[in-house]
């Protein structure tokens, strides 16, 4: 989604607070104004400019000339037997993106993509698996968020906010779409728009260590790190970012960050697959390379099959063992319950609609993982 249409009218959906105070001032309009202009667009969903009240029909006119206020055209939505919604976003030439909502008694989750596939190609989801086409801009970012939280405030009949937590755990790596990504946090956070908590906005990343320095300086939100071994043979396989930043730097580049994290803690995501990664050696080898080094909490997620994968889920008996040694080595440890599987909106399994131009298909084809052993560093 560009700043401009094809019509020549500008769509502010993507425009921070300051973009909006440099666009009302090209208009002649003083900066107060992009404050009003930016609450009726975030805070209350509008689109129609003839909405907004206290601003001057003048300005109104003005607006409806030559801006408009447009979301991502939804292709399909889906809605899971527990209560998860899936929307699939239509974002232009051929691709397409999704968006999961997952409402809990306590909370309202909302997992957001960054890009129209993912260059990074873990072996065990199927984004990766589907290739990359290419970086979504901000307006694409925060337009799933517009669209989920005022479309779920009008099914719920409610007036407060519906979303308080934004992971950015969706199609993508979110951290190789910096330049976007950040002023989508700003937007996320900033009072007059969705005015949710540093803690309660989490991007998850592969590993981009320098990014991760970056966003510490730049815009500390919780952070989630994809590990899934305690070794580089294996995640150098799992993970392949991992041959550029292996696990001694990344875990360099927590500890850094932690310096201005809002929560005390890294979070490790760790995909439990069967035979793979999941023995009890691995669960002492992970307990000694993360307890004392860096402050952790470890979500072991059940994994979630899809054919190419070649990879199978580890049976619950397995998982639990495997969070036992864990927790009894002191290590806080939570094994996340799959949500929306049944709509293929569990981790893992978004995958929208890519066109690949990174030729992943025939890159996994040419290097079979090789899993015999993997677990020995």
């Amino acid at each position: 989604m560009d700043a401009v249409n094809l019509l020549g009218l500008t769509n502010l959906i993507g425009f921070d607070l300051e973009g909006l105070a440099a666009y009302c001032e090209q208009l002649g309009e003083k900066r107060f104004r992009a404050t009003q202009l930016f609450r009726w667009i975030h805070q209350k969903g509008a689109s129609d400019f003839d909405q907004m009240s206290d601003l001057a029909k003048s300005l109104r006119d003005k607006l409806a000339s030559r801006a408009h206020i447009t979301a991502l055209p939804v292709i399909s939505e889906h809605l899971s037997a527990d209560g998860t919604v899936k929307w699939l976003f239509d974002v232009g030439a051929g691709d397409a993106v999704e968006a999961v909502f997952i409402p809990e008694t306590d909370r309202g989750t909302l997992c957001i993509s960054s890009q129209a596939g993912c260059a990074v190609g873990c072996r065990f989801c199927s984004t990766g698996h589907q290739g990359f086409s290419r970086n979504l801009d901000t307006g694409e970012i925060i337009a799933q968020l517009w669209y989920a939280e005022h479309s779920m405030r009008k099914r719920l009949g409610k007036s407060e906010r519906v979303i308080s937590n934004v992971v950015m755990m969706g199609m993508g790596e979110p951290l190789q779409n910096y330049n976007a990504l950040v002023p989508a946090l700003r937007m996320m956070l900033d009072d007059h728009g969705y005015g949710l908590s540093r803690r309660r906005v989490t991007v998850s990343t592969s590993g981009v260590v320098p990014m991760i320095d970056r966003l510490r300086d730049d815009c500390p939100v919780a952070l989630a790190v994809s590990l899934h071994s305690p070794t580089d043979p294996l995640r150098d396989q799992l993970v392949p970012l991992n041959k550029k930043y292996p696990i001694a730097e990344l875990l360099d580049a927590c500890n850094r960050y932690l310096d201005k994290a809002p929560r005390d803690f890294i979070t490790f995501e760790y995909c439990m697959l069967d035979g793979v990664n999941d023995t009890p050696e691995q669960a002492h080898a992970l307990v000694d390379l993360l307890r004392g080094h860096v402050s952790c909490k470890i979500n072991l997620i059940p994994f979630n099959p899809f054919p190419a994968s070649g990879l199978k889920r580890s049976s619950r008996e397995r998982v639990m063992a495997f969070a036992e040694i864990l927790i009894q080595s002191g290590l806080v440890t939570t094994v996340r319950k799959t949500r929306g599987d049944d709509i293929d909106a569990a981790c893992g399994q978004l995958a929208g609609e890519v066109q690949d131009r990174t030729q992943v298909q025939v890159r996994m084809v040419r290097a079979p993982m090789m899993v015999k052993g993997a677990g020995s560093s």
